[in-house]
């Protein structure tokens, strides 16, 4: 029999009509009885243009249904306007799999461009649906380490306002929006730094440029980044690293924790500014 892939794929053939029972179309909801003849259509699956490309990353955990990759600053995620090359998915072509967008095959959640750090990636339709609803469930816990200009208020904190696309600056995400989404962002002091603070922060939910914004909301903007916060010539990138991810695998639902330790140009903006 051939193969059609995920189940929503099934769906998408039994709604196009590939499937007919004794040559008629019968809804998702019809029950065999027994002694029919059954047709299926399945199309010719289109060719990805995706070709793997060499692109810088490290493999932090691999099996069969997922890979952790450890991300380096500059490099995209998947390819989108102004990056149809170079990105992550070129990376992982031939590793990665899952979900229906032949673009960002296995991608369950981003890292900004310049954002450092892990992210897990589907190798099987499978493990993409899990982890989806994982992401869903709020059960894929993402923190990072943050360095902010200014001194917060107290040693923890807990933000929760809407972002969306900013009324003004479509290109920007802000709370001063026409489509806002829920979006909560956890913080704790790790260290004060002068009149800096490095932060360890836990997204609880998993909006673009979601800490980047709530923290220059309430008036804690990240280091190094030029368009929500503080820029920094000797940095020159935001100092932003996804330094853990922990998640119950999707398949076996044991256990998977993965750290990743400051890139080297984060530690070197570390020291000089406790210096």
């Amino acid at each position: 029999m051939p193969e059609v892939g995920s189940r929503a794929a099934a769906e998408r053939l039994l709604g196009e009509g590939g499937v007919v029972v004794d040559g008629e179309r019968r809804p998702k909801s019809h029950r065999l009885e027994g002694g029919e003849e059954v047709e299926l259509t399945v199309p010719e699956p289109a060719s990805s243009a995706l070709e793997h490309e060499d692109v810088p990353l490290r493999i932090a955990y691999e099996d069969e249904h997922v890979l952790v990759v450890d991300k380096p600053a500059g490099v995209v995620v998947h390819p989108s306007p102004g990056h149809a090359s170079g990105t992550l998915v070129h990376g992982l072509v031939g590793l990665a799999g899952g979900g229906e967008d032949e673009e960002r095959p296995g991608i369950v959640h981003r890292l900004d461009r310049d954002t450092s750090g892990l992210l897990v990636v589907a190798r099987t339709d499978e493990a993409f649906e899990r982890l989806q609803e994982l992401v869903r469930e709020r059960a894929l816990e993402r923190r990072y380490k943050a360095l902010v200009r200014g001194r917060p208020r107290s040693w923890t904190g807990r933000i929760e306002a809407p972002i969306g696309r900013d009324r003004r600056e479509p290109t920007r995400h802000s709370l001063d929006t026409d489509t806002p989404r829920e979006a909560v962002t956890h913080f704790e002091v790790e260290e004060l730094l002068g009149r800096n603070a490095l932060l360890d922060v836990r997204l609880e939910t998993g909006r673009t440029h979601q800490i980047r914004v709530h923290l220059a909301a309430i008036g804690l903007p990240v280091v190094g980044d030029a368009v929500y916060g503080v820029p920094d010539e000797e940095l020159k990138r935001q100092f932003l690293h996804a330094w853990r991810l922990a998640f119950p695998h999707p398949v076996t639902g044991e256990p998977v924790e993965v750290e990743s330790p400051l890139p080297p140009e984060l530690q070197a903006a570390l020291a000089r500014f406790a210096s």
